[in-house]
């Protein structure tokens, strides 16, 4: 039996599925990060989860991961293309909670 294809959504929503990703997301959004400037604006993330979730938007083309010469090592993190446009595509479902705080409070 032959599978359905999937669609957009679903697949975006897959790529974002996590605790961690679209606050990950919304940060790179501002402005390119260092992982410790990333952390901090994450206030509740682990480094060891930090880590992971980079590693696996990294893999599925959602950020970057620029690593500079030097002691100590720099490395910046910043949104590829397909990430900022996915960012900005998760900016209208902010935009209904914010709208309908009822069903956010209700689901928390």
């Amino acid at each position: 039996m032959n599978r359905p294809l999937e669609n957009g959504f679903s697949i975006a929503m897959k790529l974002v599925a996590g605790k961690w990703k679209i606050d990950i997301l919304c940060a790179l959004s501002t402005a390119p990060r260092r992982f410790g400037r990333l952390r901090h604006s994450i206030p509740d993330i682990s480094e060891k989860m930090l880590a992971q979730q980079l590693r696996e938007m990294e893999a599925d083309g959602l950020v970057k991961r620029q690593a500079y010469p030097g002691l100590p090592a720099k490395v910046v993190y910043s949104l590829t293309e397909s990430g900022a446009a996915l960012c900005a595509g998760a900016e209208g479902l902010c935009r209904w909670s914010e709208q309908f705080p009822g069903h956010v409070e209700a689901r928390a």
